[in-house]
């Protein structure tokens, strides 16, 4: 399970922190939960549904998820120029292991918020 960890290595070298930096900050995991929902979505309407994130870092957040694979955008020459955006196969195969990860949150957040209770 840990083979990738080699103990003389610095602490900042670890192959999965590096991987599984943007992929698991809470704004990737929203858009790439709502690609998932939505098949293809343009930046307004991400926008609206990834409440309470910027402009600028929606931006910041798609290009990085298009840079890594995990999405692809699309650029139509209309007026206005429209961009979609949506999953790649890649992207797909992290979304699988996501919602494992979001069911097994839904299932002990009840947990997790009473012992929160208990020491506050």
């Amino acid at each position: 399970m840990f083979g990738h960890v080699n103990p003389k290595d610095p602490p900042e070298i670890c192959p999965i922190r590096d991987v599984m930096a943007l992929a698991s900050d809470k704004w990737s995991i929203l858009i790439i939960l709502y690609l998932g929902y939505f098949p293809v979505l343009r930046f307004n309407e991400l926008k609206r549904k990834v409440y309470g994130i910027s402009g600028k870092i929606l931006s910041e957040r798609l290009k990085s998820l298009e840079v890594d694979g995990y999405l692809s955008r699309e650029l139509f020459p209309e007026v206005p120029i429209r961009v979609e955006y949506r999953l790649t196969d890649f992207g797909h195969s992290y979304l699988q292991k996501l919602m494992e990860l979001t069911e097994w949150a839904e299932k002990y957040s009840n947990r997790v918020i009473t012992n929160r209770a208990k020491h506050s």
